[in-house]
């Protein structure tokens, strides 16, 4: 009985220390969700700035195919593969977050002709992929931190512009999970590139925000070099900061279930303790009352 009952104090002390961990995590969880999702609250009137720049230039020079051609200036042809960029984790503990991602990148994959390249930011989803002996380029690190993600975005547009000036990329499509209300995800795709006439139309028809009527003050080939960098640079940006914010949530719910699942074993495992407890005080009773009852005949 002693060892029985040893033993179930050990699994409630390994219980005890395990709820801990986990609460730890659970905080560290919740105040990362809270920097990011601020980081994406902000990008996005700086997203839609740069949107509205894009609007103000293309409604000053109509859409034709000259500026057509200077929107794939950098030689984004057909002859070219499908890039996809997909944004996974580098721990564990995040529920569904990266099997939702695998999922949702492969139906994109088999729904695009040609070959296709895939990077894959994230230890955890880089292993998936390659289980499924998916090629991957050069692997990227995964920020920590809200600081990280312009260097990892950097990184990413280095690499798109030498295999756009090689002609090797004919489309370039970001793969993450972004943020839903209530610490929730989904899995999402965006069309980075070509910037083509659709994508073009697609500004166009922006309604602008004000009565005033915009115009270009500056040189028009600079204005729109810069705006097409800024628009390239927060579309990744604003992916990156989104499935930061949704693995950590996605960890927050899993530390939330964790935590119940912990708290109902410990129920258990208390009432199994005192059960045995009390089983064996009863019985030390019994033996008492019988060695009683024995010296009381004698």
């Amino acid at each position: 009985m002693g060892e029985l009952s040893s033993g179930l104090q050990r699994k409630i002390n390994s219980a005890t220390d395990l709820k801990s961990v986990v609460r730890t995590m659970k905080a560290m969880a919740a105040a990362n969700i809270s920097q990011y999702e601020m980081a994406v609250s902000a990008l996005d009137d700086y997203y839609k700035t740069v949107q509205l720049g894009l609007v103000a230039y293309f409604r000053h020079n109509k859409v034709n195919s000259k500026a057509v051609n200077y929107a794939t200036a950098n030689k984004t042809t057909s002859l070219g593969k499908v890039g996809f960029i997909a944004i996974g984790s580098d721990q564990g503990l995040v529920g569904k977050f990266n099997d939702a991602l695998v999922s949702h990148l492969l139906n994109k994959m088999n729904a695009l002709p040609g070959e296709k390249r895939v990077w894959a930011i994230g230890e955890r989803i880089q292993t998936h992929l390659s289980n499924l002996n998916i090629p991957l380029e050069q692997p990227f690190a995964l920020p920590n931190s809200i600081n990280a993600v312009t260097g990892l975005v950097t990184s990413l547009l280095q690499e798109i512009e030498v295999l756009q000036q090689s002609n090797e990329l004919s489309a370039l499509y970001i793969v993450f999970n972004r943020s839903l209300p209530n610490a929730k995800y989904e899995a999402y795709s965006q069309k980075v590139l070509p910037l083509d006439s659709d994508w073009q139309k697609q500004l166009v028809v922006t309604p602008w925000p004000s009565h005033c009527l915009p115009q270009l003050l500056t040189d028009k080939k600079k204005t729109f070099s810069a705006l097409i960098g800024e628009y390239l640079f927060t579309t990744l940006y604003k992916a990156c900061t989104e499935s930061l914010a949704s693995e950590n949530a996605s960890r927050l719910t899993a530390m939330q279930r964790a935590e119940k699942n912990i708290e109902e074993i410990q129920t258990e495992l208390s009432r199994q303790f005192h059960r045995q407890r009390q089983q064996g005080i009863d019985e030390e009773l019994s033996d008492l009352v019988s060695g009683f009852e024995a010296l009381s005949d004698e």
